[in-house]
């Protein structure tokens, strides 16, 4: 039995009331899936900002909403495929790597994910492999709007908490969209390295006052102009709720920051 047909058999169980034991084991950015299919969240119980979709009062535990990935995955679904070349799996994503050169300049960010199973009431999903991707300080996307670089993209493997982290820096705003970053979750490296049996696709949204203070500064570009044209409510993605999606943010321009979020699949 595979993962997908294993947490599919999980949830028959629960649904039926039986116990079961079971092992561990853009511009128009978003405009387009690249061949996934976004699904209309349900309604529940507002998660706290950074929680995810989490634990609600009555024990449930929600998935994490399904979003698009939008026009520049370069998860072999639309043009590129950086997930099948073995440097992909760095936890360092500011720099290109391969034939390309570069850095992505802003600032410093540290990107942790939490996954839980929530066929396992949310308890930490330890290795799977979650693929983060995000625009650049100025909004461009490396291999599509950026030809010459494949910066900010990564793949990591959860550890026995769940847990990933990304070196990164703060993404831009462009127009359009609310400032965000994407990232799918796969039942192992391997894989991920072939695109396949994805768990989730989806997006973390980041607080309005932390991305007015970072685009204040020098290297973001239109930002900050950018971000006053847009709103949560009026976003593509996030316009029928941002609660289970908020990332937590901790830290100072200056210093640079945490960004972290729950992601039950």
């Amino acid at each position: 039995m595979n993962e997908l047909e294993r947490r599919h058999a999980l949830r028959l169980l629960a649904g039926a009331g039986l116990v079961a034991v079971v092992g561990c084991s853009s511009d128009d950015d978003d405009a387009a899936s690249g061949g996934r299919s976004s699904t209309t969240r349900s309604a529940g119980p507002a998660a706290t900002p950074g929680a995810g979709a989490g634990t609600g009062d009555d024990g449930s535990c929600d998935e994490i909403p399904e979003e698009t990935a939008g026009p520049y995955p370069a998860d072999g679904s639309n043009e590129f495929d950086v997930l099948s070349d073995g440097e992909i799996m760095r936890s360092d994503i500011r720099s290109s790597y391969g034939k390309f050169r570069g850095t992505a300049e802003g600032v410093p960010v540290t990107v942790e994910l939490a996954v839980q199973d929530t066929a396992l009431g949310c308890a930490p999903m330890g290795g799977v492999a979650v693929y983060l991707w995000h625009c650049d300080s100025v909004g461009g996307y490396s291999l599509y709007t950026v030809e010459d670089q494949n910066y900010l993209r990564g793949v990591q493997v959860t550890d026995k908490a769940g847990k990933v982290r990304f070196t990164s820096v703060f993404p831009g705003c462009y127009p359009g969209r609310w400032p965000h970053m994407h990232f799918e979750v796969y039942p192992s490296a391997a894989l991920a390295s072939e695109g396949k049996e994805v768990l989730a696709t989806s997006q973390l949204a980041l607080p309005q006052e932390t991305c007015e203070a970072v685009y204040a500064l020098e290297g973001y570009g239109p930002s900050l102009d950018n971000l006053g044209g847009t709103s949560l409510t009026d976003d593509m993605v996030f316009a029928d709720g941002a609660d289970d999606e908020m990332a937590t943010v901790t830290g100072t321009p200056t210093k640079g920051y945490t960004i972290t979020l729950t992601v039950p699949v």
